[in-house]
C-alpha cells in the first residue's frame, strides 16, 4: 500500500501576476488561489513559474504577506527562497517562517558551476539554518546543473529536509528517484514534469507541481483522486488533456516565453492580466488570439471545464 506522506499532493507553482506597473496584482492573486484551492490544491509562491529570480524584494515581500493571509487552515503554503546569495535565501526564509509559510524551496545557485562538495554545503547550509522545511528543487533548465541522484538520497536524511521537487526531463532519473524514496515515509518526491504526472502517481510519485495547474488544476486532483482509486484508465485519459495544454503553451518556446503564454492564457480566463516581469515579455496580440483559440477548440473537443472570472 502506498504510504501517505506530510508533503503530498496538488501543489501548484502559481505565476505571480503583475499590473502594468510590475506591481502584485492582489484581485488576480485571490482569483488565481481560489482557483487552486477549489480543486484541492495548494499554493507554491516563488517559483520558477512565478518568475521569482526577476522580482523585487517589494514584490516578493508583498505576494508572501498576502499569500499567507488567504491560505486556508490546515491546509500548506509553500515558497521558493532561491538566491545566488546563501545569506538572502536563509533571510527570505526566516522572513517566509514569521509570516507563516510553512515550506520553503530551494533550487542551486545558478552562476557558478558548483562540485559536489559545494551542492551539498549549500543544501545542508540552508537546511541547519532556516526554520522551515527543506525541499530540493532540481531544475537543470535554469541551474545548467543536475544534482546527483547519490549525492540528494544523502541529502534526504537530513532531519530539515523533507522532500525534493524534479523538474528534470529524465526517465530513467524518475525511475530511479521513485526507487528510491517511494517507501521513505520521511521524505516526498514531488514531480514537476507534466508529461509524466500520471505514470509517476502509479510507480510511487507523492505529488505533482503542475504549471498547467494554474489554469486546469481539476485535471490534476482528478488524477490523484483516480491513482488513489487505482483507475489507471481515467488518470491516462487526464495524462492525454495535460498533454494538449501543456503543448499549446509550451511547445517551441523558450522557458521564458512559456510562462508569458501560459499568462495570456489565463488573461483570456479573466485569471490575470498578461504583464510579465522584465527581461521577459508578453506574447504579441496574434500570439495572444491563436492561444486563445486553439484552447477554446480544445475546451469544446474535450468537453473541459475552464474556470471564467470575466
Amino acid at each position: 500500500m502506498k504510504i501517505k506522506k506530510k508533503y503530498n499532493g496538488l501543489v501548484v507553482p502559481s505565476i505571480t501576476p503583475l499590473t502594468e506597473n510590475y506591481k502584485l496584482d492582489h484581485e488576480a492573486v485571490e482569483k488565481i488561489f481560489d482557483n487552486i484551492f477549489n480543486y484541492g490544491g495548494v499554493p507554491f509562491i516563488l517559483g520558477t513559474t512565478g518568475e521569482a529570480s526577476s522580482l523585487s524584494s517589494d514584490v516578493k515581500l508583498d505576494f508572501i504577506k498576502l499569500a499567507t493571509k488567504l491560505k486556508q487552515p490546515n491546509k500548506l503554503l509553500y515558497a521558493g527562497i532561491s538566491s545566488n546569495c546563501v545569506a538572502d535565501s536563509v533571510a527570505i526564509a526566516k522572513l517566509c517562517a514569521d509570516e507563516g509559510v510553512d515550506v520553503a524551496v530551494a533550487h542551486l545557485p545558478a552562476y557558478f558551476t558548483l562540485t559536489e562538495q559545494e551542492i551539498k554545503q549549500y543544501f545542508e547550509t540552508l537546511a541547519d539554518e532556516i526554520p522551515l522545511p527543506l525541499i530540493i528543487y532540481n531544475i537543470p533548465a535554469t541551474t545548467h546543473t543536475s544534482i546527483d541522484l547519490s549525492l540528494l538520497n544523502e541529502l534526504s536524511f537530513h532531519d530539515n529536509i523533507v522532500g525534493t521537487k524534479d523538474s528534470e526531463r529524465n526517465h530513467e532519473r524518475l525511475k530511479q528517484s521513485l526507487g528510491l524514496w517511494a517507501n521513505r515515509s520521511d521524505f516526498s518526491h514531488f514531480l514537476g514534469w507534466g508529461a509524466q504526472s500520471a505514470h509517476a502517481l502509479f510507480t510511487g510519485g507523492d505529488g505533482l507541481v503542475p504549471s498547467t495547474g494554474n489554469l486546469f488544476p481539476d485535471i490534476y486532483y482528478k488524477m490523484l483522486v483516480a491513482a488513489d482509486n487505482n483507475d489507471e484508465q481515467a488518470a491516462l485519459a487526464l495524462q492525454r488533456h495535460s498533454n494538449m495544454l501543456g503543448d499549446l503553451y509550451q511547445s517551441k518556446r523558450l522557458l521564458g516565453g512559456s510562462l508569458a503564454a501560459l499568462k495570456s492564457l489565463m488573461e483570456s480566463a479573466g485569471l490575470c492580466q498578461s504583464h510579465m516581469m522584465p527581461p521577459l515579455q508578453q506574447v504579441s496580440q496574434p500570439d495572444a488570439a491563436e492561444l486563445r483559440q486553439t484552447l477554446q477548440s480544445i475546451i469544446t473537443q474535450e468537453n473541459l471545464n475552464l474556470p471564467i472570472y470575466q
